[in-house]
């Protein structure tokens, strides 16, 4: 796990105006959700997405063909920038499309060409499976869940005796493939339901998210490693690393790269997720709903439309807290605070700065607040 070497301070007082903001994430009263991007796991001792793309990039178990595709794809997107093993992976997928909808209409040639070579549905295919396993291998390793069990523990109890904790159950957005989120729970002994019912092996079941008495609901918008697709049954199913079934190895892993997921969208599990998540980031009539946006860095278009659109349509009910290393808000970030409409809903704490509104506050020195193991310490009541 990453060392913090030095205590985090905020002499400003105005900035410790906007301290006060996210150690008041815990005694909310509105209803609660965290958005969970890649950056939140790099504590835990995984890897960002660039560096999981250098992974996969020289893992020695991709057969040689599969190796040869992804290798041929990443070259034509050398002249791109900021693509990473999710793009690749996307292209992949997408030719595959390609050469299946040629053989339904029964072209005669289906293949379709990459750099110099042609290649066939079934070696797509099989490219494929071997990239989400070197994906896979690169994210299953033994971690340290330190942090992220005192991030959930500091959500879930009081940060004061006497005060009541949290209400109603917390909703997680995770984008991540890793499995960090869901043993944290467990760990700290916090009742939440992923979707799955059973154990180390499970089966998917949506009536799962409905139960009552369940603290935190998690939403893998972009599968897990540890879902599996049985033979004629598109639902998960989650495998114990102690067990091995038969054809386990030719077992489709259900994780979806960013794009290639919404060609899913009307299929379960995607479909059921995607609607849940939408869910959660619409309050019912009459509360409001807090999203607390960590470790993303807004790279995701869909996800970006899923969270602009529910912002504008929540009749400034949805209040969004995001945590951004970038010194100042970029992208969608500055778009909501250019926007009289939704501006006041939107508080950006950056790595030089907090945004509110018409408030800016800025400040000389690095504010490492958007770094997972801070921002835990900080809600924790360390800062």
């Amino acid at each position: 796990m990453t060392e913090v070497n030095e205590p985090f301070v905020v002499s400003d007082h105005q900035l410790t105006d906007a301290l006060e903001k996210i150690r008041g994430i815990r005694e909310s009263s509105s209803a609660l959700a965290f958005l969970i991007g890649a950056g939140c796991s790099k504590c835990a001792g995984l890897p960002l997405t660039n560096e999981l793309t250098d992974e996969v990039l020289v893992d020695e178990k991709i057969d040689f063909s599969s190796k040869e595709i992804l290798l041929t794809v990443r070259e034509e997107f050398a002249i791109g920038k900021g693509a990473n093993i999710e793009d690749y992976l996307s292209e992949i997928v997408d030719m595959l499309a390609i050469t299946e909808r040629r053989a339904e209409r029964g072209v005669e040639e289906s293949t379709v060409v990459a750099g110099n070579a042609s290649y066939t549905a079934d070696q797509l295919r099989n490219a494929i499976v071997q990239i989400k396993q070197a994906i896979a291998r690169a994210i299953d390793k033994k971690v340290s869940i330190d942090t992220h069990r005192k991030f959930v523990t500091s959500v879930h109890q009081p940060l004061r005796v006497g005060r009541q904790g949290i209400s109603q159950p917390v909703d997680y957005l995770v984008l991540n493939y890793d499995t960090i989120i869901e043993d944290s729970l467990a760990a700290a002994r916090i009742h939440y339901t992923d979707g799955l019912r059973g154990g180390a092996t499970a089966w998917w079941d949506t009536e799962a998210f409905n139960a009552e008495d369940v603290s935190a609901r998690v939403f893998k918008l972009h599968g897990s490693i540890n879902w599996y697709r049985f033979p004629g049954d598109p639902s998960p199913r989650r495998i114990g690393t102690s067990i091995k079934l038969e054809n386990q190895a030719n077992m489709p892993l259900l994780i979806w790269p960013s794009s290639t997921k919404y060609q899913e969208a009307q299929l379960d599990p995607f479909a059921h997720l995607l609607d849940r998540a939408r869910r959660a980031l619409r309050p019912s009539s009459g509360s409001q709903r807090l999203l607390v946006i960590c470790g993303y860095s807004f790279g995701d278009k869909h996800i970006n439309f899923e969270i602009d659109r529910a912002l504008r349509e929540s009749n400034r009910n949805l209040t969004i807290a995001a945590f951004t290393h970038e010194d100042e808000p970029l992208g969608l970030l500055q778009d909501w605070r250019n926007d009289i409409q939704v501006r006041d809903q939107v508080l950006v704490f950056s790595n030089r700065g907090f945004f509110h509104g018409d408030k800016v506050q800025n400040s000389e020195k690095d504010l490492p607040w958007w770094k997972f193991e801070i921002l835990t310490s900080i809600l924790n009541g360390e800062v």
